[in-house]
């Protein structure tokens, strides 16, 4: 992609017209700005670089209540909840299995949302893209942007497949390594936080009906949470390994070796850590851009300007979040000039500092041997923090 202009633009959107806009990534968080954007009347084009979109991808996931509160704002809450697993508390068990503390999750969303639900990951995206299907939203799988190209009437872009589009604005929602980012001059990077998590889906075990963590043993933290009636997602956190030195046919026996030395529910849950393929291993990595997430006529969301671990589970969260929150000041009926865009970013920096902060030290605590870290007192400010609106 060329670089992009970052002069401003004193109105962004076309007048007499209705605006369109190119989404660039079919995740949770451009697909939540492509259902709100249509539910307004906008013209979008969404395209994702995966054929598949994404919709087989991952093992579970845990939405907090202030995640649920978005999805129910996309209209796809009741089929959320059919296909998920609420739950209200998490348990801290000692590495044998012994609980040792139950704490009542804070209800981030709001009293009549449940405070946690773990779901299916395959299945939220495939909620998430029925929904897109039906806001008449334009979708081209298997495509990528290849160049933008920014005046001061709108964005030029060059697709994979040889064609173009012209847009008003440019919603760049292609996650971690997003091209975008780095082609609009934007020079933040992940950065490894030096953690590393092994995941998989199991079915889930008689008595498994929250989120226990255990901290401590072979690995820093080894987890579960129920995503279905039948099924959950367990994982285990160490210290990250150069990813070239782990044949990826040895993944189950990894797992495995770690997970073993777990009581509780984990020697049931071991019984299915077979199959290397069926194991996910991913680094931890930290983002947070700084200043603006916006050049010109070109704007982050998600992942693309910030992520974290999943220590505090808020990463899906803030993605959402982040949707909900620039698409309502598109829509607000004022121009979509710089002063929007950089309204946007100053109404989500604070939370997503505070999300990704809490949840970075949180790992760096386990990295260190902080024996007496509180974990717990960290957790509680920090989602008290995320009771209020975003």
């Amino acid at each position: 992609m060329a670089d992009s202009p970052t002069r401003p633009h004193s109105r962004m959107r076309s007048s007499g017209g209705t605006p369109t806009v190119l989404v660039i990534g079919g995740g949770a968080s451009g697909n939540a700005v492509t259902i709100l954007l249509r539910r307004a009347g906008i013209t979008v084009d969404l395209i994702e670089a995966k054929p598949d979109w994404n919709a087989t991808t991952g093992s579970g996931i845990t939405l907090q209540g202030n995640a649920l509160r978005v999805l129910r704002d996309l209209g796809v809450w009741e089929r959320v909840s059919a296909s998920g697993f609420p739950f209200g508390t998490l348990g801290i068990v000692a590495p044998d299995g012994t609980v040792l503390h139950v704490a009542e999750d804070i209800r981030t969303g709001g009293d009549d949302l449940p405070a946690t639900l773990g779901m299916q990951r395959p299945q939220l995206q495939q909620i998430l893209i029925d929904a897109v299907r039906a806001s008449g939203a334009t979708v081209r799988l298997g495509t990528t942007a290849e160049a933008l190209e920014q005046d001061a009437d709108g964005v030029s872009v060059r697709f994979s497949d040889g064609t173009e589009g012209r847009y008003d604005l440019v919603i760049s929602a292609d996650g971690l390594g997003s091209a975008t980012r780095a082609a609009i001059g934007i020079a933040e990077r992940p950065e490894p936080t030096g953690m590393a998590i092994w995941r998989i889906a199991a079915p889930r075990p008689e008595g498994v009906e929250r989120t226990d963590l255990a901290y401590g043993g072979p690995a820093h933290i080894a987890g579960y949470t129920p995503t279905s009636e039948n099924t959950i997602y367990a994982f285990v956190v160490e210290a990250c390994r150069d990813r070239a030195s782990i044949d990826p046919a040895t993944y189950a026996d990894e797992m495995y070796r770690l997970a073993q030395a777990y009581g509780g529910a984990w020697p049931e849950i071991t019984k299915h850590i077979t199959d290397p393929e069926k194991v996910n291993y991913t680094w931890f990595d930290r983002l947070l851009v700084e200043g603006s997430w916006h050049r010109g006529r070109v704007v982050l969301i998600g992942d693309a300007a910030h992520c974290c671990p999943p220590t505090i589970a808020q990463g899906a969260a803030m993605s959402l979040e982040d949707a909900m929150v620039l698409a309502e000041l598109l829509t607000s009926g004022r121009d979509w000039d710089d002063k929007l865009l950089q309204s946007y970013y100053e109404r989500r920096i604070p939370r997503v500092r505070t999300v990704v902060e809490a949840s970075v030290q949180i790992g760096q605590w386990q990295l260190d041997g902080v024996r007496d870290a509180d974990i717990p007192g960290l957790i509680g400010r920090t989602m008290n923090f995320l009771k209020e609106l975003p």
